[in-house]
C-alpha cells in the first residue's frame, strides 16, 4: 500500500514556488533546506493530517549535476505551479513491482537527520507526464511534519487530470485508498483545493 505523504510547488527559483504557495494558502512557509544530490533546495509547510506542501526548486548555488534532477526541474519554465505528488510506503521495491515500468529507481537521500529513498527515473520525468506520484520510503522515524508549525491549511481534493487518468487510476488502485485523490480526463496537471486559515484555496 502506498499513502499520500506531500505535495511539491516547483518554481523557476525558490521564491517564486514559495511566494506562489504562500499567496493561495494565505501562510508563509517555513525553511526547508538544500538536497545534495539532485542539487535543489525548498521550504515548507505543515498541513493537516499529517501531510506537508514542498516548495522546490534549482538550487543556482548548487553544482550542475550529472544526472537528470528529480521532479523534471531540468525542463521547468513559466509561473510556479503543483507539479508532483508524493506518495510514501513501507516497501518502496514491493510498491514499484506491483506498477507499471518508469517509476524510476530507489535514490538513497539525506537533508539532516532526515533518510530516505526516493524512486527517480533516470530522465526526471514521472509517468503520464508527471502526473504519476512520485514514490519514496522513510528511514526511521523521523518525518518533516513532527518538525512543523500547523498552519491552519487542510488538502480536501487532489484532482490528478490527464488524457489516460482511468489508466492511471487503474495502475494505483490496488496501492493506494485515498478519497481526496480523484482522477479525471483532460489536459496533463494536478489541482489542490484547501481550506485555509483565509477560505478555500486551489493551487494548480
Amino acid at each position: 500500500m502506498i499513502e499520500l505523504d506531500h505535495l511539491a510547488v516547483a518554481g523557476e527559483s525558490l521564491e517564486a514556488a514559495s511566494d506562489y504557495a504562500a499567496q493561495v494558502l494565505g501562510v508563509p512557509l517555513q525553511s526547508g533546506g538544500a538536497h545534495a544530490v539532485f542539487g535543489t533546495h525548498n521550504q515548507l509547510l505543515g498541513l493537516s493530517d499529517a501531510l506537508y506542501l514542498e516548495a522546490i526548486a534549482v538550487d543556482p548555488d548548487a553544482p550542475q549535476t550529472a544526472y537528470a534532477r528529480w521532479f523534471d526541474l531540468d525542463r521547468f519554465n513559466g509561473p510556479a505551479r503543483l507539479s508532483n505528488w508524493i506518495c510514501r510506503c513501507d516497501d518502496l521495491e514491493a510498491a514499484l513491482d506491483a506498477l507499471p515500468e518508469g517509476y524510476g529507481a530507489p535514490v538513497q537521500l539525506q537533508r539532516g537527520d532526515l533518510s530516505w529513498r526516493m524512486a527517480v527515473p533516470e530522465n526526471g520525468v514521472l509517468p503520464y507526464d508527471n502526473c504519476a506520484p512520485a514514490l519514496m520510503q522513510w528511514d526511521g522515524d523521523a518525518h518533516p511534519t513532527q518538525r512543523l508549525e500547523s498552519s491552519g491549511c487542510r488538502l480536501v481534493t487532489l484532482t490528478v487530470q490527464h488524457p489516460q487518468a482511468e489508466a492511471l487510476a487503474a495502475a494505483l488502485a490496488p496501492l493506494l485508498v485515498d478519497a481526496r485523490v480523484v482522477f479525471e480526463a483532460g489536459t496533463p496537471g494536478l489541482f489542490a483545493t484547501f481550506d485555509t486559515p483565509v477560505g478555500r484555496g486551489v493551487l494548480a
